[in-house]
């Protein structure tokens, strides 16, 4: 292999790992605002009854 076929394997690898982060993050987020959200429905329903 030479240099620049070693450069594109090792940006491809760093691309694919800022990826994974990205996906993870917004799963976390996604998480977090289904808890919230269900923390909200109860409020209301808890003050309306």
């Amino acid at each position: 292999m030479n240099k620049s076929s070693i450069a594109a394997a090792c940006l491809l690898l760093l691309t694919l790992s800022s990826c994974a982060n990205t996906v993870r993050g917004m799963a976390t987020d996604v998480k977090d605002t289904g808890q919230a959200l269900d923390s909200s429905t109860r409020r209301v329903v808890k003050a309306a009854n």
